[in-house]
């Protein structure tokens, strides 16, 4: 397994400490701005599992911080993986953001499949510039593959909670800490969840099931805030959080 990361030991320490890390895991640096930085890292490889993307719902630069990030990083990793004929299947790790914004209502009666697309022109409209970079990136992703004919599948998990394996909370657990203190940074009260085990375990199956293809929405269950307030309120009654 390799991971490109970003340099900041910090940021990896915990992946070196995985069980058979030390066997099975290298590390390499690269940057999503420059292209043919992954050459070398998929290299050689059978598959390649694209999940890096800036997850900011407050950017000052939405352009610099989000959308470029996201579109020309994406294409970056897919021009290396079209270099490799070993390569069997790219996965990308999209978002249910990209999916569901659009403008369109969501009754009790819609069913959400893999034809639904988020509207970048809706998202840009509306500010909601990480849902747009999303479904730009995507947008851009499935014009490459088809172009190259890279066999691509993207999966979009909701908010992913479970067990970290880092010290810190990462950004969907500091949007739920962030509303149990009355500060609400993402721009819904209405959540998509899915178990972040689910979502490794559905990473493996996207690639190693050869009828796999298109697009995956990944969602256990949708709640509101004030459900998940309940729920914390029952795991953890001395944090008054209802009182907060």
């Amino acid at each position: 397994m390799f991971e490109y990361a970003t340099g900041d030991p910090k940021k990896t320490q915990h992946l070196l400490a995985l069980d058979g890390a030390k066997e099975r895991l290298h590390l390499l640096k690269a940057e999503l701005f420059e292209e043919g930085c992954f050459d070398s890292i998929v290299d050689g490889s059978h598959g390649v599992f694209h999940t890096a993307s800036p997850v900011i719902f407050s950017a000052t630069d939405p352009q610099a911080e989000l959308i470029d990030p996201a579109i020309k990083g994406t294409l970056n990793v897919l021009k290396s993986c079209a270099k490799v004929p070993s390569i069997k299947r790219v996965v990308i790790t999209a978002s249910i953001v990209s999916v569901v914004y659009n403008g369109k209502p969501l009754t009790s009666d819609v069913v959400v499949d893999e034809t639904w697309f988020s509207d970048s022109r809706f998202c840009e409209k509306n500010k909601l510039w990480y849902m747009a970079s999303k479904t730009l990136a995507e947008e851009a992703a499935w014009r490459f593959a088809e172009e190259k004919r890279i066999d691509l599948v993207v999966l979009y998990p909701g908010f992913m909670v479970g067990p970290l394996l880092q010290p810190s909370l990462n950004y969907t657990s500091e949007v739920v800490l962030a509303h149990t203190r009355g500060e609400n940074i993402f721009p819904s009260s209405i959540y998509w969840l899915v178990d972040v085990q689910d979502v490794a375990y559905a990473h493996i199956q996207a690639f190693e099931i050869p009828s796999a293809t298109g697009r995956y929405c990944l969602v256990e269950r949708v709640v509101e805030f004030p459900e998940i307030l309940k729920t914390l309120n029952e795991l953890y009654p001395t944090l008054g959080l209802e009182r907060k």
